[in-house]
């Protein structure tokens, strides 16, 4: 059987976000889908930065998404997800060497991403792409609307 061809691309809305919320939604951990993921927030992303948000498709099927932020100085990674049926494949290698490249053409020298401590197979991932583990950080979050 031939391997399925692999469509990496920008995100379009609103035509691909109920496929990529579906994607979000069906994750067991990592991703979590919130109020910033509602088709509002989404519209805003995609009008800052379409360029750094990115889908892997096969057959018309959106499999895998990444979302990165640039914010002149700094890259930031969000919802690298992969389809539990398309894990294992290289497909979040893909999508996160094309953010990666992205990135740096905006100017980027440094990335980051969070990662929940007990996800391992995430934090396996991104070991093996040279992500590294900065220990010393303390995250905070706040809702300010």
């Amino acid at each position: 059987m031939p391997k399925p061809s692999i469509l990496l691309r920008e995100f379009k809305y609103p035509q691909d976000y109920e496929q990529a919320a579906r994607l979000w939604q069906s994750m067991d951990r990592g991703v979590r889908f919130s109020r910033s993921d509602v088709p509002a927030e989404i519209e805003k992303k995609v009008a800052r930065d379409p360029d750094l948000f990115l889908v892997a498709e096969i057959d018309g099927e959106i499999v895998g998404t990444v979302i990165g932020g640039f914010d002149g100085r700094r890259g930031m990674v969000y919802h690298l997800a992969v389809a539990h049926s398309h894990r294992r494949r290289g497909l979040a290698d893909l999508l996160m060497a094309e953010l990666e490249k992205r990135l740096v053409a905006r100017g980027a020298i440094r990335a980051y991403l969070l990662v929940h401590k007990d996800n391992r197979e995430a934090r396996a991932l991104y070991e093996k792409q040279n992500w590294t583990h900065l220990d010393e950080d303390v995250v905070y979050a706040k809702d300010i609307a």
